[in-house]
């Protein structure tokens, strides 16, 4: 006697395995996801690339984020799917528990536990293990079961609900060699899409094709051409500019030598039944054939096998509706989720203006025969003009429409129509009804497949997109990652619309279309449009005056940042495409983060404006020409985006004649260093022009530094008046508060100390600061630097004062311009890394006077 036996639970076969690991810090998480993308999708499965990034992105962020540690990523391939384990060394973070009256794992709104609450809702299976120094977050995604291409019968139909096909059949056959170019293009292929083999053979197919680009909802063509089988739709740029849909079917394959190649065959869209694969068909035990079953209405309509996508079994219901009723057209629809709306899904026999994604209201008219909603027969359109606003100007003039319903909900609406006069009575409505009924829960249950697809895909993509838009706070750069994320996901092409103020008409600012050679001549067109009006309104709008001149479907969306229209973002479609409505709502979605983006970086380069334009207040205005003298300055801010630190310099006219010059160093760096820096700078000139002499100037000086309080900072100065003289050299009087020592260079290379050190500024009130007299002869040189130029490291090694002679010594005979580089370049080779300190180098030479000389050029000192 047989008894059931619980089946045993299969063992998992790991047939690949990829691991990183992932350092503590934020950029980690979008190198994870790349990772994570990356792998999946060279093992071919694209189907849950969306849904594993998205759940990666949640626990990496857990753990390099939020726990501090490194993030171990690791992908097991099955032979049905896929898991991904996360890695942390944080174990004290423990699962959420769920307390009374709370929701399970975590709150939405909430960063703690959203990772988990995604796991959960989306994937097969998840869990969470401990070990004493690692916690591991796990989760598993299963492939969709998809039928595979096997032999099978299907079962006998009429005649009349066959395939149809063109009494001559052709099949376009293409060669794709290994750089995904076109090696082979077959007769049929050239009377389809007019391109002679010379002009297609060597071109990339990825140029020919117009590959879907709705965010999740497919396989790229790159990826495509990788995989050892595809099928599917796609469309074929002609040789007039059309795209001509068309169902495709890829084999990858090998020659003698090893190359790979992949060949596809492709027929036109609605002939798709030549090519598409038939659903594999169970059997009983031991393969034996089971017994015929009774024909399901719905694969009576549809055929066997049905399309296992959203647009197949659209298409193939437009056809079998029109073949049905004998018509010359057929068209679908679906319904918005408010219901107040139809959107054209499907089309047979109609013009290419009749295109996917066009809305017609679902109420027409106050009769019955105006809504949607009921089933509809018009004899003749032209006795009741717009009665079906689809098909004006189409010639079709007899029509039928019923409603698509499932559990009393309208979902959409089925038509034919025919250019001959009262074709149609209540028995054709009532036919196409009974169709309606079979096929509008398939429908209804593929059409919640895509959204729930393209909902994933969109949530990936907006991912994706704000770390893009937070990576950079360049203005340019924000505009030009707003159009380039737009086109060709969203639009197929983009311009993009700035407001500076209130005050100011919108400038177009950025345009980008998929073909680079109409980019120029769409900024053209819309030069000559008014920009469209600044709207506060959130949401997409369409644009009638870039749609005339442009052509097509035009919409725009504010963009909107801080309570302020900044900008609008406009999206344009050709004139055979049209809008989704999910497709709007996740350019709303985007034009709201690149809006904010695009606001962040006006702060930015505002506030660095005026940030360089007060610290270019600090400096000098420029040197004077010291008679007889050569001066040279070099100066370098430590940090970016400084001009002006710590140290300073001037070099000034106290009277004719009589010169002064200062080369100092606050405590620190940056603004607030700085703002001693002015303090002191302008207080010197200040002083120095009262006639004050040198050690009275730099004691009222430690008096106004002292007196600012806790903002105060220490600060070393070299101080000196010089007075040249009409016969060659020079007069120098100096005081050297606690500074780095002047170096004195001769002609015969010779360097000394050219002061005495004394006490710094900013420590003590009673300072004893007292003169020092030198003179320079022709020849000779006086450095005078900080010390960012004496402290520069490497290690352990410092340039230091002996350092700095050292260089000196080899500039005997340079001007006062060349010694200031050469120690300059000596500083920078010094050390690898940049500078982090502020330096500041000031030079004087006198020059040597030779018989027969003219009279001698003063370079302008360099600030």
């Amino acid at each position: 006697m047989a008894t059931d036996v619980p089946p045993r639970r299969r063992r998992l076969v790991i047939t690949a395995r990829a691991a990183a690991s992932f350092d503590p810090q934020g950029r980690s998480v979008a190198a994870a996801r790349a990772f994570v993308r990356d792998t999946l999708q060279g093992w071919g499965f694209a189907d849950i690339v969306d849904d594993a990034v998205v759940l990666t992105s949640e626990l990496v962020t857990n753990a390099v984020v939020h726990a501090g540690t490194r993030a171990e990523v690791l992908c097991l391939r099955t032979e049905d799917g896929v898991r991904v384990e996360v890695g942390d060394r944080y174990p004290e973070r423990e699962l959420p528990l769920q307390h009374p009256g709370e929701r399970p794992y975590a709150d939405p709104d909430r960063e703690s536990g959203r990772g988990l609450m995604l796991c959960a809702a989306l994937a097969t299976r998840w869990g969470v293990e401990y070990t004493a120094t690692h916690k591991h977050v796990w989760f598993r995604l299963d492939l969709p079961d998809r039928p595979v291409g096997t032999r099978s019968a299907g079962p006998v139909v009429p005649d009349q609900l066959l395939p149809l096909a063109d009494s001559r059949v052709r099949v376009a056959v293409l060669q794709i060699d290994s750089a995904d170019s076109v090696s082979a293009w077959n007769d049929d292929a050239e009377h389809i899409f007019g391109h002679p083999a010379e002009k297609a053979v060597g071109r990339p197919l990825a140029e020919l094709a117009a590959w879907p680009q709705t965010p999740g909802t497919g396989t790229g063509v790159a990826e495509a051409l990788r995989l050892s089988r595809w099928e599917g739709s796609y469309g074929i740029r002609g040789a007039d500019g059309r795209v001509i849909p068309v169902y495709a079917s890829h084999l990858r394959v090998r020659d003698a030598h090893g190359e790979p190649s992949i060949v596809c065959l492709l027929v036109h869209d609605d002939e798709r039944a030549l090519l598409q694969t038939p659903t594999r068909l169970p059997s009983s035990d031991g393969g034996q054939l089971t017994e015929p079953r009774a024909a399901d209405p719905f694969e009576l309509f549809i055929g066997s096998p049905a399309p296992d996508d959203l647009e197949g079994l659209l298409q193939r219901t437009v056809e079998r509706a029109r073949d049905m009723l004998d018509a010359d057209a057929a068209f679908l629809l679906l319904a918005t989720d408010d219901e107040t709306e139809l959107e054209v899904r499907a089309t047979t026999g109609l013009p290419s203006t009749r295109q996917r994604f066009a809305r017609v209201p679902v109420e027409a008219g106050t009769s019955r025969y105006g809504s949607a909603r009921m089933p509809a027969v018009h004899d003749d359109l032209v006795a009741v003009p717009g009665a079906v606003p689809l098909l004006e100007a189409t010639g079709m003039r007899s029509v039928v429409t019923v409603p698509l319903k499932v559990e009393g909900r309208l979902t959409g609406s089925l038509g034919v129509a025919t250019e001959a006069p009262d074709r149609y009575s209540n028995e054709e409505a009532l036919r196409l009804q009974f169709a309606a009924d079979r096929i509008a829960l398939a429908i209804e249950s593929a059409r919640l497949g895509e959204l729930e697809r393209l909902r994933r895909g969109s949530l990936s993509f907006l991912v994706e997109a704000s770390d893009l838009l937070a990576g950079t706070l360049d203005r340019d750069q924000t505009l030009a990652l707003m159009a380039q994320m737009t086109v060709p996901t969203l639009a197929t092409w983009c311009a993009v619309y700035t407001i500076a103020d209130q005050a100011s008409d919108p400038f177009l600012a950025y345009v980008l279309h998929e073909d680079e050679e109409r980019i120029d001549g769409l900024k053209a067109l819309l030069s000559r449009v008014s920009p469209p009006d600044p709207v506060r309104e959130a949401g997409a709008r369409p644009w009638s005056e870039a749609t005339v001149a442009v052509g097509g479907e035009t919409v725009v969306l504010p963009l909107l940042a801080r309570n302020r229209v900044i900008g609008m973002l406009t999206l344009g479609k050709p004139r055979e495409e049209h809008f989704r409505q999910e497709i709007l709502e996740l350019a709303d979605d985007l034009s709201r983060r690149a809006a904010l983006a695009l606001d962040n970086a006006r702060l930015y380069s505002e506030r660095t404006a005026i940030s360089r334009s007060l610290q270019r207040s600090l400096l000098p205005p420029g040197s004077p020409a010291v008679p007889g003298m050569e001066v040279e300055v070099i100066y370098r801010a430590a940090g970016e985006g400084n001009e002006v630190g710590g140290d300073f310099y001037d070099v000034f006219p106290i009277r004719e004649g009589v010169y002064g010059f200062a080369i100092g160093d606050v405590c620190g760096t940056g603004p607030e260093a700085a703002a001693v820096t002015g303090l002191a700078r302008h207080a010197l000139r200040l002083l120095a022009r009262e006639g004050l002499s040198a050690p009275a100037v730099l004691e009222r000086l430690n008096a106004a530094i002292l007196d600012e309080g806790a903002r105060s900072r220490f600060l070393t100065l070299l101080y000196g008046e010089l007075h040249p003289r009409p016969d060659g050299g020079a007069l120098m009087k100096v005081v050297c508060a606690g500074h780095p020592l002047p170096l004195r260079l001769r002609p015969d290379g010779q360097v000394s100390p050219a002061a005495e050190p004394q006490p710094l500024l900013g420590v003590i009130e009673d300072l004893d600061l007292y003169e020092q007299t030198l003179t320079l002869e022709p020849g000779d040189v006086l450095l005078c630097v900080t010390d960012g130029v004496t402290e520069r490291r490497e290690g352990t090694r410092m340039l230091g004062d002996d350092g700095l002679a050292e260089v000196l010594t080899t500039c005997t005979g340079l001007t006062a311009g060349a010694v200031a580089s050469r120690i300059l370049r000596a500083v920078e080779r010094f050390a690898a890394e940049p500078a982090s300190d502020d330096m500041a180098i000031l030079a004087f030479r006198v020059p040597q006077q030779r018989e027969g000389d003219g009279p001698r050029p003063r370079p302008r000192p360099r600030p």
